[in-house]
């Protein structure tokens, strides 16, 4: 039974994000995943994936919110995802590059190591998904805001990594 739940939660996913997974050659989909598209997938309402480092979380997260990005694309950053660390950004930058590769959605990161090009680019053409420190988000508000609305009006989903280590803190 939990295999074709796995199965019938696959093929719910966009059919490029299933050839990324094809493609990595996932043996399966894990249960935090299953559980996280199907959640996803059914619901406007916001959820909170808890488990333990190396479970899965982000293709949990990005999973469905990829397939929906993947249905009806725009001119606007899509998803945001918010990370407390530069070096964390750049890991998840890759793994998430692999992904929307497929699918065609493009993959952007802003934080103080990307250069004024790309920050330009991204600027210029939005889409897809941006991958942020609190700082470079709370800096776009403070320098970027002519540029704002027509990079965020369409933004259908936010993600927070390591949402721990914004509680009781400057930065949350």
């Amino acid at each position: 039974p939990r295999h074709i739940q796995a199965v019938s939660t696959f093929a719910r996913l966009h059919p490029g994000i299933q050839k990324a997974i094809y493609d990595m050659a996932w043996a399966e989909l894990r249960p935090l995943q299953v559980r996280a598209i199907q959640a996803t997938l059914d619901t406007d309402a916001p959820l909170i994936l808890a488990a333990s480092t190396a479970s899965g979380k982000t293709e949990a997260a990005f999973l469905p919110v990829l397939s929906r990005i993947a249905e009806a694309r725009v001119d606007s950053v899509q998803a945001l995802y918010i990370s407390p660390l530069k070096a964390l950004i750049n890991d998840q930058f890759h793994r998430l590059e692999q992904l929307c590769e497929a699918a065609e959605i493009p993959v952007h990161r802003w934080h103080g190591d990307v250069s004024s090009t790309a920050k330009q680019r991204l600027r210029q053409e939005p889409g897809g998904v941006l991958l942020i420190t609190p700082e470079s988000l709370e800096a776009q508000f403070c320098h970027q805001d002519r540029h704002l609305s027509r990079m965020y009006r369409s933004l259908q989903f936010v993600v927070i990594d390591e949402l721990h280590a914004f509680l009781d803190d400057v930065r949350g």
